[in-house]
């Protein structure tokens, strides 16, 4: 896990991309989000403030949903 950096310098964020891991960027508000490298950096609809800090932390691994349900029949 790396340190929070100032989100003024996500324009080098290509240069800190590595295989295996995401970003997580922080809002004012302590909202987060879990994103690859993109410029801009598209936010949700529902953030209330822009992002101020991010970092580089490891992919979280896949992991099997349930199985979806068999449909039932109806009466």
């Amino acid at each position: 896990m790396s340190d929070w950096i100032d989100f003024h310098q996500w324009n080098n964020c290509a240069r800190m991309e590595r295989p295996g891991f995401i970003f997580e960027v922080k809002n004012a508000a302590g909202q987060s989000l879990f994103t690859s490298c993109t410029q801009p950096l598209q936010t949700p609809w529902d953030w209330t403030s822009a992002p101020v800090l991010f970092r580089l932390l490891p992919e979280p691994r896949p992991h099997h949903s349930a199985p979806i349900p068999k449909a039932q029949r109806s009466p």
